[in-house]
């Protein structure tokens, strides 16, 4: 494809920006041209021989739009586009690159990355937004996918940039349309609430009501006036009857989080409104009729669960009529930035505050961080970054985690040594608050490694600790042990 001649570095400040755009795709190229052509002077090439003839000319471009095709070739040009454009911004045009990729662009030094498809609106605002002198922590950002982001309401959105999760809004759009029970799996933080909304946002239910109930979150008798209601009287304190979820979701859908954590005193009943939609309310003796679709979740191994007798394995079946299983952030790390940005949104609208750039140092940190806590944590240290406004404070966070989460466990020998190594003690503590402090270290060491041995799940760990599920959650609190649920 022909270019035109590019003007000279030193030009008239009203001068059109001068953009270099090479893509392979003729027909890319000749639509951002047709879009984009009045308001930029486009200089666009499909072959890599005239593309490199134009950069090591005399003539300086305002900016550059680079295609990645694979990871091979593209990696090798984009080296030596990197070498000879100096300080001009290098933006990449790409499909949902992989982790690797995505590490490779940040480290030598890409400014953004625009997925593929985009409008023109959305290379536009990319445009804007780099077309201006920038340090070496610019920020890194990958620009909006279109329809990446899946409005549910209340400023909540499902997210699906990566392979795996594109593949779990299909299967979860195909599950949505029928009423068939849904069994939601996968490890604390990952969103499985917001997955349960997107299937409820998929059904014909869509427009009735949709609760939320955690099944860990309160004892067996208050669970179960929680779900199924309760008459008057039916214990001190019942004044007048109330009416349970089930009964309010009537039409809706009711989202069981936690289920493997319910008491066996209420799987049965649990059971028998699976099996034809009628339950009494706590205190009752008429049986009151729903039609209610039931989604559930958890994070724990329900085979493990019905083989120690915990959880019914009739109630198993009736609930996973269909399976849903969501990845770790760590196995979709391609949603990093764009999770990061929509929480960045959030918090900002939430606390009242003007939204923080990710730098580069930043985004490589948190691209190779493993987030143990999942989008929960990350939610949580963007907010902290946020408030904060501290950078460095948001990056040893995240190496001093990341250094922990895979330290071996210390032999006595290293934990007795340790002292060693600390801040002498304040005036008066001595041998007492030395001990105090280590073991304190010890605990939480063992307290990590159980729930990481147990994919953090808080009840197996708690078990394995020999420890009451209660105290384990204050310990994980106190000892500030990643995301907790």
């Amino acid at each position: 494809m022909s270019t035109s001649a590019l003007l000279p570095q030193a030009r008239q400040f009203t001068a059109r920006p001068q953009v270099v755009v090479f893509d392979p795709n003729v027909r890319l190229l000749e639509y951002i041209r047709e879009n984009l052509g009045d308001t930029y002077s486009l200089h666009l090439f499909s072959e890599k021989a005239s593309l490199w003839r134009e950069l090591t000319s005399d003539r300086k471009p305002d900016m550059l739009l680079f295609a990645w095709e694979n990871a091979g070739e593209s990696l090798i040009l984009l080296q030596q586009i990197m070498g000879q454009a100096g300080s001009i911004p290098v933006l990449v045009l790409a499909c949902t690159p992989d982790t690797h990729e995505m590490r490779l662009m940040m480290t030598m030094g890409v400014r953004a990355v625009v997925l593929k498809p985009f409008d023109e609106q959305d290379l536009q605002r990319v445009l804007e937004k780099h077309l201006r002198p920038a340090g070496p922590e610019a920020p890194f950002v990958m620009s909006p996918q279109k329809d990446v982001e899946i409005p549910l309401g209340d400023d909540r959105y499902f997210v699906r940039a990566s392979p795996a999760m594109r593949a779990l809004e299909q299967q979860a759009k195909i599950i949505g349309a029928s009423d068939i029970p849904v069994l939601v799996l996968g490890e604390s933080g990952t969103g499985k609430e917001v997955l349960a909304l997107f299937l409820h946002k998929s059904s014909a239910r869509s427009k009735q009501t949709f609760l939320k109930v955690n099944c860990a979150a309160m004892p067996a008798d208050l669970l179960e006036s929680e779900l199924f209601g309760y008459e008057q009287g039916a214990f001190t304190g019942a004044a007048k009857a109330k009416p349970g979820k089930f009964e309010i979701c009537n039409g809706g859908t009711i989202f069981l989080d936690e289920i493997g954590e319910m008491p066996a005193s209420l799987q049965a009943k649990l059971l028998h409104v699976l099996q034809d939609g009628t339950f009494t309310r706590l205190g009752g003796k008429t049986p009151q009729k729903v039609d209610v679709r039931v989604i559930a979740a958890t994070n724990i191994n329900m085979k493990q669960s019905i083989a120690q007798k915990s959880f019914r394995e009739d109630l198993y079946y009736r609930l996973n009529g269909f399976s849903l299983v969501l990845p770790p952030l760590r196995e979709r790390r391609e949603e990093i930035q764009l999770l990061a940005d929509y929480f960045m949104r959030r918090a900002a609208a939430k606390y009242s505050r003007n939204t923080l750039p990710f730098t580069q140092r930043m985004m490589q940190a948190m691209t190779e961080y493993s987030w143990p806590g999942n989008l929960r944590e990350l939610e949580n240290i963007v907010s902290r970054y946020l408030i904060l406004g501290d950078e460095m404070s948001i990056l040893s966070e995240l190496h001093s985690v990341a250094s922990t989460a895979h330290a071996a466990t210390p032999t006595l020998t290293q934990m007795i040594e340790a002292p060693r190594t600390r801040p002498e003690p304040a005036a008066g503590e001595g041998l007492k608050s030395l001990v105090k402090s280590l073991k304190g270290d010890a605990e939480a060491l063992a307290i990590l490694e159980a729930l990481e041995a147990n994919r953090w799940n808080r009840k197996a760990a708690a078990k394995n600790l020999q420890i009451s599920y209660k105290a384990l959650l204050y310990k994980i609190k106190n000892y500030n042990l990643g995301a907790t649920k």
